[in-house]
């Protein structure tokens, strides 16, 4: 959902910069998950608000700058089952990372390593034998089968 990226103020707010289409999507969950790797932590959220392209949040038990400061560059989550559900044709980023990227010819490119978001469409960042930057648009995917590991591409293998 986002990655905390530095204190904001004296009294233990932190900001964050949101990975949601939308920062005001993160507003809605009164609690976030806070961690990397396996070592996550819960934290309630006592205040929250938008300001431009990032959120501020004061966490509860979080209440000075050094607190604040300790959960720099923590990545921040909800619960899966608090997500809404998806639409036809929409995903979740997390739902896409390490999936196998092929094109219509069966070449396989590599795996989903991960996403950037560019301003005018999302773009898959996929590792194999070399990176390639596929844009996640509809002229291109032509298929994401989550249950299958897969997404294929109208893509060519020298691009």
């Amino acid at each position: 959902m986002g990655r905390v990226s530095a204190p904001s103020g004296v009294t233990g707010w932190v900001k964050i910069q949101p990975f949601t289409a939308a920062a005001e999507n993160l507003l809605s969950y009164s609690s976030w998950w806070f961690g990397g790797d396996a070592d996550w932590r819960e934290h309630r959220v006592a205040r929250s608000q938008v300001r431009g392209r990032i959120v501020v949040a004061k966490l509860e038990g979080c209440d000075d700058r050094d607190a604040a400061a300790r959960l720099r560059g923590k990545q921040v989550a909800v619960r899966r089952d608090e997500l809404p559900k998806t639409g036809a044709n929409e995903f979740y980023w997390t739902d896409l990372f390490g999936l196998r990227v092929v094109n219509s010819t069966a070449e396989d490119f590599g795996r989903v390593a991960r996403i950037l978001r560019t301003g005018a469409n999302d773009v898959l960042v996929v590792q194999g034998e070399r990176e390639r930057l596929i844009p996640f648009i509809e002229d291109v995917i032509r298929e994401v089968d989550l249950a299958g590991g897969v997404i294929r591409v109208d893509w060519g293998a020298d691009y």
